[in-house]
């Protein structure tokens, strides 16, 4: 068996409430590995009082509560870095945006903006980039979207559409892949919506943001 279908397997034990010991035993795989796969899946109070054995209840009951102190944690970093980024002004959201292009923005077509990912923050904060410090008419933004042939085309284009805020009216053909969404390993963020693509055709506005990129790189 796979690891990707003993992860999917012990996801669905998690679903049926085993403890970690029980999914474990049953799929004789190691206890991080077991712990990253079902970080987000703790059983519920009721059920771990239902486990017979003490030292899974003390198990689960570790976790849960080592979970609960980390976002606690988590939360109060989160607090204070949003008071260290923000407010940012247009020049920080404009080099911020170049950066963001450097890494993630199409750079073979010498005519056309262009930016791929299936993180609809990303594709949002691309958007506010584009309107925002170079004044691209919403309208002006194409969207294709790559999905798999097990999806629901409409209601991921549907998905999507709310995300960004673009009408539907403005995505192009959808390219469907032959493979199936539930065979991807989707990471962390659970982003299992396919990839949206943006695309602007400006020759000039692309020439401008190739030579910016040009003088930092320099």
């Amino acid at each position: 068996m796979t690891r990707f279908a003993d992860k999917n397997k012990a996801i669905l034990l998690r679903k049926k409430g085993m403890s970690y010991s029980q999914i474990k035993e049953e799929l004789k795989v190691g206890k991080s590995t077991l712990s990253y796969w079902l970080r987000e899946m703790p059983l519920t109070k009721e059920r771990i009082k239902e486990l017979k054995d003490k030292n899974e209840i003390r198990i689960e009951k570790f976790r849960n509560t080592m979970k609960k102190k980390k976002e606690k944690r988590l939360n109060i970093i989160l607090k204070k870095q949003k008071k260290v980024i923000f407010p940012i002004n247009k020049r920080e959201l404009f080099i911020a945006g170049l950066f963001l292009y450097w890494g993630e923005g199409t750079k073979k077509h010498s005519a056309t903006l262009g930016m791929t990912n299936t993180d609809p923050s990303i594709m949002i904060f691309f958007i506010k980039w584009i309107t925002e410090c170079f004044h691209i008419p919403r309208k002006k933004i194409k969207v294709q979207m790559h999905l798999y042939k097990d999806m629901n085309i409409q209601e991921e284009i549907v998905f999507w559409s709310k995300k960004i805020k673009i009408p539907e009216k403005q995505f192009t053909k959808p390219y469907i892949k032959s493979s199936y969404n539930k065979d991807i390993k989707h990471n962390k963020g659970g982003f299992g919506h396919g990839t949206c693509n943006i695309r602007i055709g400006n020759a000039r506005l692309t020439e401008k943001i190739m030579m910016s990129l040009k003088a930092i790189s320099e």
